[in-house]
């Protein structure tokens, strides 16, 4: 769906709530637009929307194929991303994404801001 219908035109998906809210950019601002880029095959682009886009999708693209692997081999399914990653790293991703938000909102975060 994000291929044949462009996030560029405002509004065509909806506005974000915790920018509507308080005028800033939160983690996952620009993401609708990089993926349709990324759809369009322009990588650039779609880091230019937001830089986290890129490692996330691969990554969920790698997890993904794994239990798709998995699954047709018969194995057991990989147990849920909760189970597997320690406490600890689950808060330092919080972590991350509140420093990622706090910068990108920043006059020293415009390169990492949503075009």
């Amino acid at each position: 769906m994000l291929h044949f219908r462009d996030p560029h035109t405002s509004g065509s998906y909806g506005y974000c709530p915790f920018y509507e809210l308080t005028g800033y950019w939160c983690p996952g601002c620009g993401g609708l637009r990089g993926l349709h880029n990324l759809t369009d095959g322009r990588i650039l682009d779609a880091i230019q929307s937001n830089v986290l886009l890129l490692p996330l999708t691969l990554g969920f693209i790698a997890w993904w194929g794994t239990w798709l692997v998995r699954g047709w081999r018969g194995n057991p399914v990989p147990p849920r991303l909760p189970q597997v990653l320690p406490k600890s790293a689950l808060w330092m991703a919080l972590a991350f994404l509140i420093v990622f938000t706090v910068v990108r909102n920043t006059p020293w975060g415009t390169w990492i801001a949503p075009v």
